[in-house]
């Protein structure tokens, strides 16, 4: 059985692992069981980060729930052109625990030609943040055209970097025409119920949950 999977990916620093932290959370409060994998070029920070705050502080998902991988090259090859040693942990994770619900894939930081390949990701959120200024959705790129969400993070700072989120607003829809856009900050959680909902709607929507309790219950 094939676990839904949605791809995260964008320029380092852009916050994808701080919206893993906050998704996680969510997701789980509606019942939906989820596995992280998080891809880094030479080390495994970010997922020991996550362990830590998602299975250490929060107690919301086991510590082997969370996975690192040093890719040890180019940041989305291991997401786009070859995505073999990605889809080799899936398939162990398939057959050790397929009452899975989400299985989270983070890209290690990279431009805006970031996408995942259809083989590895169902559904694609492709994250921006403010602090580049407002010229990040009309530069365009792969990443941001034809991701299934766009989010644009740290809004919180426009005021302070002179980012005008109308203007982003504008030129994403212009760039991404009939597609989502989220404008988040990841520090508060401002916006994480929304993406929560996309990727509820866009991808678990036939994946009906009953709160955790009474699940536990039944079994």
């Amino acid at each position: 059985m094939r676990i839904p999977r949605v791809g995260i990916g964008g320029p380092v620093g852009c916050g994808k692992t701080r919206l893993i932290e906050r998704l996680v959370p969510v997701l789980a409060q509606r019942g939906y069981r989820c596995f992280i994998i998080s891809n880094d070029v030479v080390s495994k920070e970010d997922a020991e980060r996550m362990r830590r705050i998602l299975s250490v502080e929060e107690r919301i998902i086991p510590e082997d729930m969370i996975v690192g991988i040093a890719t040890g090259g180019c940041p989305h090859t291991a997401v786009r052109e070859d995505p073999t040693i990605n889809l080799a942990v899936i398939d162990e994770i398939e057959r050790k625990d397929p009452s899975l619900d989400l299985i989270i894939i983070e890209s290690g930081g990279d431009n805006t030609m970031t996408t995942f390949s259809p083989a590895l990701a169902d559904y694609f959120i492709y994250i921006i943040d403010v602090a580049g200024g407002d010229k990040y959705p009309r530069k365009r790129g792969l990443g941001i055209e034809t991701c299934d969400l766009l989010v644009v993070n740290k809004v919180d700072l426009a005021p302070h970097v002179g980012a005008d989120l109308a203007a982003m607003k504008r030129d994403a829809g212009r760039v991404r025409p009939g597609k989502p856009v989220e404008f988040v900050n990841c520090k508060t959680g401002r916006g994480v119920e929304s993406v929560a909902r996309h990727i509820i709607d866009g991808l678990l929507f036939d994946r009906k949950r009953v709160p955790v309790q009474k699940r536990r219950k039944r079994n």
